[in-house]
């Protein structure tokens, strides 16, 4: 598995070809979710952008027709930005200035989000305990994978995080 570190102030992970492809599928996923099925019912949605005033729906409404707009075009240029570092269809180095680790570090967070939605991983969830019941229940499922994935991922966020701050 890739793991970031700093190296000439930049921050650097190699990556396998089957790493890219995640990682080009989570990010092209929520580009996705937040351009074609952008859908405020959608608890996926409602945990990416949630209601800052729970109790004043009409409030809510008000600071998302403000807000909104510029929150999902960042949110798909970080996605995006993920997309753009990527090696072309091979595994290879990735080398992101400080600008891009950020928005690496928010795009793998929403990623890690709605996964964890779909997931119905809560705060409490013990991920090693739902993944070994998952491989318990049945190894070769998609919930296995996604699983996987989603460990994955916080993997590769702690790994960024860690190198922006050593």
């Amino acid at each position: 598995m890739s793991m970031f570190h700093r190296q000439a102030g930049r921050y650097v992970a190699v990556f396998a070809v089957d790493e890219v492809r995640v990682l080009r599928k989570v990010a092209s996923e929520v580009v996705g979710l937040l351009t074609d099925g952008f859908d405020h019912t959608d608890p996926v949605v409602g945990r990416l952008f949630p209601a800052v005033y729970p109790q004043d729906a009409p409030g809510t409404a008000e600071f998302r027709r403000y807000t909104e707009g510029d929150l999902k075009t960042a949110k798909i240029d970080q996605a995006g930005a993920i997309l753009a570092a990527l090696p072309d269809d091979a595994g290879g180095e990735v080398r992101l200035d400080a600008e891009a680790a950020e928005a690496w570090l928010r795009a793998l967070n929403d990623a890690r989000l709605a996964m964890g939605v779909r997931l119905e991983i809560k705060d409490g969830t013990d991920l090693g305990e739902e993944l070994d019941d998952a491989v318990a229940e049945d190894p070769g499922s998609s919930r296995v994978f996604q699983l996987s994935v989603y460990a994955y991922l916080g993997y590769l966020q702690e790994s960024l995080l860690n190198a922006l701050i050593d």
